[in-house]
């Protein structure tokens, strides 16, 4: 999960409206400090699935986090989450042109491959929908990202012994839509938390 294009991103151009304007309903002082992810991560972590060790240093690892607000880290997420998403549909590819694999697991790779793709425009419309203010919206498209991610490797599951050989990506793309729902819901103009399990 590299994070160098992120400052190639459209998406990073936006950041800067964030950047200027602070979210004032929650973490009304120190907005752009350093504190904002940690405070984000400990209610992230108490709450939601994902580890605080995970979230402090998925969102710490992009420079511009350290500058944003809660506005700005929803967007950062959702960014990286887009990332992971795109990188793995490149790497999905590549393990079916490897040869390697029997035909269940090539059908498995088959199927995350389309949820895969299909992540991309979910992430995409739900980014799109949250610099809307549709928050409610872009919550459901990062739910259904993080459903996409579950089915992918479950789908290895249905045969005994089978091991999937995209679990640490399925495990990522889950944490990081798990943090955008965490921050979406901190902003408090979501629609009500929905639990998510995950594998």
């Amino acid at each position: 999960m590299g994070n160098n294009s992120f400052f190639s991103s459209p998406l990073f151009c936006f950041l800067y409206y964030f950047l200027l304007v602070p979210n004032h309903k929650v973490y009304s002082t120190n907005t752009f400090s350093n504190n904002l992810i940690n405070q984000t991560c400990k209610e992230c972590a108490d709450e939601y699935t994902v580890g605080y060790a995970y979230c402090s240093s998925s969102l710490g690892a992009v420079p511009v986090s350290h500058m944003t607000n809660l506005q700005g880290l929803a967007l950062i997420s959702m960014e990286l989450a887009l990332e992971n998403a795109t990188y793995t549909s490149s790497s999905i590819k590549n393990l079916l042109a490897d040869g390697s694999f029997d035909s269940f697991s090539l059908d498995c790779l088959q199927d995350c491959l389309e949820l895969y793709s299909d992540a991309v425009l979910t992430l995409i419309d739900g980014v799109a929908a949250f610099l809307k203010g549709r928050y409610d919206f872009a919550e459901v498209m990062v739910g259904a990202v993080m459903d996409a991610s579950t089915k992918c490797e479950e789908g290895f599951m249905v045969k005994g012994g089978e091991v999937s050989p995209l679990t640490r990506e399925n495990y990522d793309l889950f944490a990081l839509c798990d943090i955008a729902l965490c921050i979406i819901n901190i902003l408090g103009l979501s629609v009500p938390h929905y639990s998510y399990a995950l594998f």
